[in-house]
């Protein structure tokens, strides 16, 4: 395709009621569709002449914890030969286990898990599900929007124990004075003691 307006009339009329819905923004191309049409519609932007989406850049998602479909899931396309890319997207529940795209893009395999072990989204068929960034028995699903920002646990060396250990996260101190200023225009004491300095002066 010589341009993105042909590329989106393309998909369109190829897939018709596949698309949910498509927009050009950004010199690329958006594109919304239902997770049970993924497959079909990753396998046309691929082998199709006129379009050869044949590398998966990335899988990514966007967590919308107060919304009944929670996750938006998002994978990036580029066309070498047309210098293109595509987004395509679409909603799912939190629980919702969603396609693998392993047997089309073998690239997928970590990008998938990754989405697993951050966000807690699984995929049918997937070869090897499991953590790749987290610890092994790690609680909960980090960049979800709900996860505590000092996480659940912490790991730390026991001196008594000769050993690293884990245990749940202690805050032992509830009341921090943080210094907020620029570091380019000095802390509160060193201005104070400038000051002072200058009406000694």
């Amino acid at each position: 395709m010589k341009n993105l307006e042909d590329l989106e009339k393309k998909i369109n009329s190829g897939l018709t009621t596949k698309i949910d819905k498509t927009e050009i923004k950004h010199h690329q191309l958006y594109i919304e569709i239902n997770k049970d049409d993924l497959i079909d519609v990753v396998l046309f932007i691929k082998t199709n002449q006129d379009t050869k989406f044949r590398q998966l850049i990335d899988i990514t998602v966007v967590d919308y914890p107060e919304n009944n479909q929670r996750f938006e899931i998002v994978y990036l396309f580029l066309s070498h030969e047309f210098n293109q890319r595509i987004i395509l997207k679409y909603l799912i529940r939190e629980n919702e286990i969603i396609p693998s795209l392993t047997s089309i893009f073998p690239a997928a395999n970590w990008m998938e898990r990754e989405v697993f072990d951050m966000y807690g989204v699984s995929f049918k068929d997937h070869p090897d599900l499991r953590r790749i960034l987290t610890d092994y028995g790690f609680d909960g699903h980090p960049l979800r929007k709900d996860f505590p920002l000092t996480g659940h646990t912490e790991v730390r060396y026991s001196e008594e124990q000769k050993k690293v250990i884990s245990e749940s996260v202690k805050l032992e101190q509830n009341y921090r004075n943080f210094d907020y200023e620029s570091p380019w225009e000095g802390t509160k004491y060193i201005k104070e003691e400038i000051e002072n300095n200058d009406k000694k002066n």
